[in-house]
């Protein structure tokens, strides 16, 4: 009896093999995508089983579980779940930057809840996977069996969409990993049409080149990337590592209380854990500043709500959140994927230049299909004018016929056809000999003859097929395209502060007689003609009025000066920024005011003036010039408040009755003039005060009448205007020429009419330039962006015109001068 062959193996290399094979199997089949369509083969199979079944994003929907049969039944063969798993993930926003099956029903949430089954579920693929199938049926990819050999799929799809850097990939296989981040279409786009414009120097670029348009990841849940350094190791490498955060907000709630919102949070964190965990560090009191924790996220976006507890800095608990939990964790980049059917580890560049190269095949092929589709239908064509010429002689061919294989015999050998020809010329129905018809075919052939040509110069030129690989992706970039969900902050983490976070950005201040605090982009305010009524820029309490409007950086320090001659010391960026139409928030949760305290000046100074102000460097020298309601003047050197105590410090000792009302930063030998409610002003050196300790009181800068108080202090600039502003709403530019330098203690020179009763009393006045713009706002929190140029220049001792339109009893409260030059970007002027 025959039992078989046996034979002899090395169990060490049969185990070998055996194990290679599968690895492979694993790597290639499975859990690496391809660089050319980014996608792994369930993936593909998937996306191409949608569109065989028609599901076009403008068809109905399919049950998922048809969908996924589908699947089974002709291409994978492997369990169910791996399949709806694949499909679900695909049509789930807050995994894929731009999703490519468009689902209907449950599909899972960020929570980390499982998508429903698939008998409840319906799918259909969505526009963005139309471009990933665009042209498959042009022989522009290659076709292999499937698992039985009983249809074909194919090998890898077209792939208009740059999909593996797009949505990227992560996947598990035998001894290897990848985990590519996902990207902004828009800035693929731009980079992709910068690689094809340099595509003969193409291996002359380098990580930075392509940085430029490529900053790094741009994830779907948003968050913030910390440095660039693990970013530019990932994109010169294929390997690096980089720091994510959340986007957390401090804002004010009742009763003095404050409490933290998290709007954004780290790619693939589970939203369900985060908050598990905040509460685990709550129980066991390792943040004890915690009084509450809401989950309030719905449709309209994600809102992670944590109350802080009263006294507790809100600031410092946020620190500790980021310290402890993961709303501030690394993402590991390894950029693998199978080139050749290898894998490999890409740099970006690398992975451009293979996209790019799969594009220009498929280009190739696709003008190849097209150009041999255009000819036959041209040779049929010019059968039909052979016979349109000859049309009697054709007739009678036919007629003369006995059957029809007899009449193509003849028709070949009369007219020199081709079997094709003549079989098109028995085929064209009756209709086609009216002249109409034959003048159509004629207009058809020019056309044909003319894609012909251009399909043919196509194939003889590379870089017109890369052209067209760049205006396709332009195309999609202009289609699909939208901006940015991840910052990326400058700074490493190791070296991280708060201030590393916040974006250079010019932003307005706005301070009430009630000492409430709010900040808004300065770009925000459109500009209006003079005399207009303003929009809403801040809505004021009850009884509260806004008093003071100013210009500063995001990074600036702030120096709050208050009615009782204290400074306080604070970052702009700690202000909260808030809606318009909120009423801001209470200065008394970021300085330690006293009770009856209230802030009446803010300076801001740029980082280098105050970090560095106690270096000896005489050029670095600066000072900050005080002045009261009742007249007094003060300078004192910048380097003697270096060191804010969290308490403040004594800045002016005042008088009884007196109060600090402006401070402003000078440079030790510039001029000042002050403007009181009366309309006087006087202009004098800042040298005439000389430098005081903080703790003095000033001396005199002007003699006031009875009933009249300083309103403003201003830092002369030469060359520019005064622009003053009165109550009911006036205003008007004067040259400052016109405004002597006299000494100290003068009663000054009239700066507006003597009669008061139309315009009212001086409001406010500020050194304008003729390119700036200003901000007018009145006491009802109603702005007023208008350019200066539109406020006519009239001599000092005038009415001026109307500037502001007032309702009822408002009054103007201050102005704001905008300098261009610093929002759109320039230094401050």
């Amino acid at each position: 009896m025959d039992i078989g062959n046996v034979q002899t193996v090395d169990i060490e290399e049969q185990m070998r093999g055996a194990y290679l094979d599968y690895a492979m199997s694993v790597i290639v089949a499975r859990a690496l995508p391809d660089v050319r369509d980014g996608l792994k083969p369930v993936q593909r199979r998937i996306l191409y089983a949608m569109h065989d079944m028609g599901l076009a994003p403008d068809k109905p929907y399919r049950k998922s579980a048809r969908i996924v049969g589908e699947v089974l039944g002709k291409y994978h063969p492997h369990g169910d779940a791996a399949v709806y798993e694949a499909m679900a993930r695909m049509a789930q926003d807050f995994s894929m930057r731009y999703v490519l099956v468009d689902g209907q029903g449950n599909f899972g949430s960020v929570d980390g809840d499982s998508p429903a089954a698939m008998r409840y579920t319906e799918a259909r693929l969505a526009p963005m996977a139309m471009e990933m199938l665009q042209d498959i049926e042009k022989d522009t990819v290659d076709w292999w069996p499937n698992f039985d050999g009983s249809l074909s799929e194919p090998a890898v799809l077209p792939a208009k969409v740059p999909q593996l850097l797009l949505n990227g990939s992560a996947g598990i296989a035998v001894g290897m990993a990848t985990n590519i981040p996902p990207h902004n279409l828009r800035e693929v786009a731009d980079a992709i049409a910068f690689v094809i414009d340099h595509y003969d120097a193409v291996d002359d670029l380098g990580v930075d080149d392509l940085m430029q348009f490529i900053p790094g990841p741009d994830f779907p849940t948003g968050g913030t990337i910390l440095g660039t350094e693990g970013i530019r190791n990932a994109y010169a490498t294929g390997r690096g590592t980089i720091t994510v955060r959340a986007v957390a907000q401090i804002q004010e709630a009742k009763g003095g209380r404050y409490r933290i919102v998290i709007t954004e949070i780290p790619y693939q964190l589970n939203k369900a854990a985060l908050l598990e965990r905040i509460a685990e560090l709550v129980r066991s009191e390792r943040l004890d500043g915690v009084s509450d924790l809401r989950d309030e996220s719905d449709r309209s976006g994600m809102q992670i709500v944590v109350e802080v507890k009263r006294g507790t800095p809100p600031r410092k608990l946020l620190n500790q959140l980021f310290k402890y939990t993961p709303l501030q964790s690394t993402y590991g980049i390894n950029m693998l994927a199978l080139v050749d059917g290898e894998p490999r580890l890409l740099s970006l560049k690398r992975i451009l230049q293979l996209y790019i190269e799969h594009r220009q095949e498929v280009v190739r092929r696709r003008t190849e299909h097209d150009l041999q589709k255009a000819r036959a239908r041209a040779h049929i064509l010019e059968g039909l004018r052979i016979a349109l010429d000859h049309l009697d002689e054709v007739i009678q061919t036919i007629r003369q016929s006995p059957d029809a294989p007899t009449a193509q015999a003849r028709l070949m050998e009369r007219f020199h056809l081709s079997e094709v020809q003549a079989q098109a010329i028995l085929d064209m129905p009756l209709r086609r000999l009216a002249r109409l018809e034959r003048q159509q075919i004629e207009e058809e052939y020019a056309r044909l003859l003319e894609a012909i040509r251009d399909l043919e110069a196509i194939l003889a030129d590379p870089h017109r097929v890369l052209q067209i690989i760049k205006e396709e992706v332009l195309a999609l970039k202009e289609k699909y395209g939208d901006p940015r969900r991840t910052r990326i902050v400058a700074g490493e983490p190791e070296e991280f502060s708060e201030e590393d976070l916040v974006p250079h950005e010019d932003i307005l201040i706005a301070i009430t007689q009630r000492s409430y605090v709010k900040r808004w982009p300065a770009e925000h305010r459109r500009s209006q003609g003079r005399g207009g009524r303003g929009t809403t820029a801040i809505t004021t309490r009850e009884e509260d009025a806004v008093q003071y409007l100013f210009l500063a950086d995001t990074l600036d320090y702030i120096l709050y000066f208050t009615n009782q001659g204290r400074v306080y010391q604070e970052r702009a960026f700690q202000i909260p920024d808030v809606s318009r139409q909120s009423k801001g928030v209470a200065l008394a949760g970021l300085i330690n005011l006293a009770p009856e305290e209230r802030v009446t000046a803010a300076v801001p100074v740029p980082p280098e003036l105050l970090e560095g102000a106690g270096e000896e460097e005489p050029r670095a020298e600066r000072f900050l010039v005080m002045a009261t309601r009742k007249g007094r003047v003060k300078r004192t050197p910048l380097q003697e408040f270096t060191s804010i105590r969290s308490s403040g410090l004594i800045a002016l000792d005042l008088e009884a009755g007196d109060a600090l009302g402006w401070v402003r930063l000078t440079d030790g030998k510039q001029e000042i003039i002050l403007v009181t409610e009366k309309g006087q002003a006087i202009r004098f050196s800042e040298e005439e005060v000389r430098p005081m300790g903080r703790t003095a009181a000033g001396v005199m800068a002007i003699r006031l009448e009875e009933d009249d108080a300083v309103v403003s202090m201003e830092v002369v600039e030469p060359e520019h205007d005064l622009l003053v502003v009165t109550a009911l709403g006036y205003g008007k530019r004067t040259p400052l020429q016109e405004y002597p330098v006299q000494s100290r203690y003068g009663k000054g020179v009239r700066t507006l009419a003597s009669d008061l009763k139309k315009a009212g009393r001086v409001a406010a006045a500020r050194v304008v330039a003729e390119e700036d713009e200003v901000a007018i706002i009145s006491e009802e929190g109603v702005v007023l962006r208008t350019r200066v140029a539109e406020v006519p220049r009239m001599g000092r001792a005038t009415r001026g015109a109307r500037v502001m339109a007032l309702k009822g009893s408002d009054r103007v409260a201050s102005i704001a001068r905008v300098p261009v030059g610093r929002e759109s970007g320039g230094e401050e002027e």
